[in-house]
């Protein structure tokens, strides 16, 4: 396991950086961001990206369901809870109501490295039209599930958090392992149940009414740099057009979608 896994501090500071260098300018290539604008961050997590959009001038709200991060989110964005710029939200996000729980709608909604957790993906693309503005767009940003690391199992020790693509396995061997290493972990079993790919997330953004306004397939995924020393790198242009094998080789991808009119 990496230090930057069990140091939340760093971590924190890791994804700020990550954010304001790429993710943010990413965004700004499709709406220019204006003071005031909301912003909805589904998956909050330590809230690292709630601050780099308040930096250019949003207002935030970060809805977040696991209680430690909430708790480090609540601490480390205190200077921007305090002046009304950030508020934190523990709810699961189904039982949100856009209108009544938050009093408005929202310019942008971010799902950074979410929708690989989730289970029902088709459900939750489509009930994030019940949470935007006219002209609002969502950023996805997610590691295509048989990439190298696609099983998340840099969180484990020794050979298995640097061993690549052994999250493929079947499932019943993929628990065997984690199993005879002494390190079954019930997180790792649901992202391999929830794990998504390139092709699949398209055909819901199809599927639920959503075009695609502007896309970014990452050979090197941008936050390696800060994690490992890794220079960013865009996937090659001939990788990226082949169906089901981009998958393997495309460490991250963003997407930024709005509803079809």
């Amino acid at each position: 396991m990496y230090d930057f896994h069990t140091d939340n501090k760093k971590y924190f500071e890791i994804q700020l950086s990550n954010v304001r260098q790429w993710i943010v300018p990413f965004v700004q290539q499709v709406k220019v961001i204006e003071p005031g604008m909301q912003l909805l961050e589904i998956g909050c997590g330590q809230g690292s990206l709630l601050r780099a959009f308040c930096e250019v001038g949003c207002t935030c709200t970060g809805v977040e369901m696991y209680p430690l991060w909430l708790e480090k989110a609540t601490e480390w964005l205190q200077p921007e809870i305090t002046a009304g710029k950030v508020r934190l939200i523990n709810s699961n996000i189904y039982d949100v109501d856009a209108e009544k729980d938050l009093q408005t709608k929202f310019d942008i909604i971010v799902l950074k490295d979410v929708i690989e957790h989730i289970h029902d993906q088709e459900k939750l693309i489509a009930w994030m039209k019940n949470f935007l503005r006219p002209e609002g767009i969502i950023l996805f940003a997610f590691p295509p599930w048989q990439m190298p690391f696609g099983g998340h199992q840099q969180m484990l020790q020794g050979w298995l958090g640097k061993a690549p693509y052994w999250h493929l396995l079947p499932m019943p061997l993929f628990k065997k392992l984690l199993k005879i290493n002494k390190q079954y972990s019930e997180d790792l079993v649901e992202i391999k149940e929830t794990g998504i790919s390139i092709e699949r997330f398209e055909k819901i953004l199809t599927k639920t009414g959503y075009q695609i306004l502007l896309q970014k397939h990452w050979l090197v995924n941008p936050v390696y740099e800060y994690k490992f020393g890794w220079k960013p790198r865009k996937q090659f242009s001939w990788i990226q057009s082949i169906p089901f094998i981009r998958n393997f080789f495309t460490t991250a991808v963003y997407y930024i979608t709005t509803p079809k009119k």
